[in-house]
């Protein structure tokens, strides 16, 4: 996530989508219909999510300890999840653009079939800021989108709208790459997409659970799944215009996500919903050289990497 302006489990998702389903077959059958029969998300392996996490702080580690736009690390990250993505059947587009005289990368990977004028998008920035790896910030919101995109693949997953994932270049310098991804859009190509999702840190050391309130029906989603868990969610304030979602948003693009937060200090009462140091920032690492693979949260890894496919595979059907 970029700076602000002035400082620049399973089980019970599963139950929940269980109810979800019952209560549409109910709906249906007293229409005197039949229900269509709805894929549900498979659990996202935290353990994989943290090999990928694992695979960028090396990647950084051997380039100068971070992964910032302009850099060889940078690339090499882009050549990392291209690769996975390759693999796996993804026809993938690195899109290329310059900001402060340096050339950076996008990397779009579509999903094949799918209705072309129905896209669900899920997205992520790539960069680190150059004090550090960035491995919260935002390896955990690139990693839990590529582990997505990979059990889509290993599902063999067929939605019904066209699925698309992506990681951005340059969002620490002020959105770059997103914004040069939207502005290059034609006016039709950005009407099909249906919802774009941001993942921008959700692994967050002392973390609180946080949904973006755009869109009503992505928000809906979202606390469905942690209102199986038994956990209370707030609504997203702190980067509030400061991620990828801003530049879909602003040229009408229905968007939403989740975060675990930045530099803000957890309250009292965060502390006592979700547990963690109250008077404590829910990332003391945000922007710094120790967000590194030491820098995350397990139980809010997994629960978030869970939430994303959650919401692929919900919003999809």
């Amino acid at each position: 996530m970029r700076l602000s302006a002035p400082g620049r489990t399973a089980t019970a998702a599963a139950l929940a989508v269980a109810a979800l389903l019952t209560t549409s077959a109910i709906s249906t059958a007293a229409a005197g219909t039949t229900a269509p029969t709805r894929a549900a998300a498979p659990d996202i392996p935290v353990a994989n999510v943290k090999a990928h996490l694992s695979q960028l702080q090396s990647i950084a580690s051997a380039n100068g300890g971070n992964r910032a736009h302009g850099t060889a690390g940078y690339k090499a990250s882009i050549d990392y999840i291209k690769g996975k993505l390759d693999a796996a059947g993804y026809t993938t587009t690195v899109q290329q653009f310059t900001s402060s005289g340096r050339t950076g990368y996008n990397l779009i990977a579509d999903w094949p079939g799918g209705d072309p004028n129905q896209v669900i998008m899920s997205g992520s920035h790539l960069d680190s800021v150059s004090r550090g790896a960035g491995i919260n910030d935002n390896g955990s919101g690139s990693s839990a989108v590529l582990e997505t995109a990979l059990a889509v693949s290993r599902e063999q997953y067929k939605p019904t709208k066209h699925l698309r994932f992506a990681w951005w270049g340059a969002e620490e310098l002020g959105l770059v790459g997103s914004s040069y991804h939207v502005r290059n859009l034609p006016a039709a190509e950005r009407t099909k997409i249906k919802g774009y999702l941001n993942f921008d840190m959700i692994g967050s050391p002392n973390p609180g659970y946080f949904v973006y309130d755009d869109d009503p029906t992505i928000e809906r989603t979202f606390k469905t799944y942690y209102s199986g868990l038994n956990i209370g969610t707030e609504p997203e304030r702190e980067g509030d215009g400061r991620s990828d979602h801003t530049p879909f948003k602003n040229a009408g693009v229905p968007v939403g996500g989740i975060f675990t937060g930045a530099s803000t200090a957890k309250t009292s009462a965060q502390a006592q919903k979700w547990g963690g140091t109250a008077g404590q920032a829910f990332d003391r690492c945000y922007h710094s050289s120790c967000d590194t693979s030491a820098n995350i949260n397990n139980t809010a890894l997994d629960r978030n990497s869970d939430a994303i496919a959650y919401a692929v595979w919900g919003l999809s059907q």
